[in-house]
């Protein structure tokens, strides 16, 4: 026997749901219609459990009771948003943070990096975004040598031979976007006044 989708059974709380409100609230069904537009008989469907409900009809109702819509499907709670923070060791020295739960295409970290030594640039697949938040960063990247520090930011390809590190011997801090391959971020800052 084949199991109903996990959706079913919200979807069918919105039948009752619905007379629920309509009824506590003093509302007829002839008036309910005239508020939203939509037929008497479609609304005794609605609340009887005869038609499904669409977001074509749960708008307007949403509308004419005063409430959000998920009060009307009874949406289930959003879950806590805040990420679990698990340092974890980085080939070469230093500490990474994920920041991101899900496996999508482009993965956020917080790193802290020590003094790592002499640079040893290398490539990989894939685009990153460094964002300097504390301390003074160190990167090498093709034939460039730059020091970023607080507040700055860089972006490059991967694939072009690079390094990162402390540029002072002091540990340094900084956010990192990385995706794979084709996958750029987009930046979108207020120019300085």
């Amino acid at each position: 026997m084949d199991k109903p989708p996990p959706y079913q059974e919200v979807l069918d709380e919105v039948a009752p749901r619905l007379k629920r409100l309509r009824t506590k609230r003093g509302i007829t069904l002839a008036a309910l219609s005239e508020t939203t537009g939509i037929s008497t008989s479609t609304l005794s469907r609605l609340e009887s459990g005869q038609r499904k409900p669409s977001l074509e009809l749960l708008l307007p109702l949403a509308g004419a009771y005063n409430v959000p819509l998920d009060d009307l499907v009874g949406a289930p709670e959003v879950g806590d948003p805040r990420v679990r923070l698990t340092p974890r060791s980085m080939h070469g020295g230093g500490t990474y943070i994920p920041l991101t739960r899900s496996p999508s295409p482009i993965q956020a970290y917080k790193m802290i990096i020590p003094d790592r030594g002499e640079p040893e640039p290398r490539t990989h697949e894939g685009y990153e975004w460094l964002y300097v938040l504390d301390g003074r960063l160190r990167l090498v990247l093709a034939e460039h040598d730059v020091v970023l520090g607080p507040g700055e930011a860089a972006e490059f390809d991967t694939k072009v031979p690079h390094w990162f590190g402390s540029a002072d011997g002091r540990p340094v801090e900084l956010l990192s976007l990385f995706g794979k391959q084709g996958e750029r971020m987009h930046v979108r800052a207020k120019p300085r006044a």
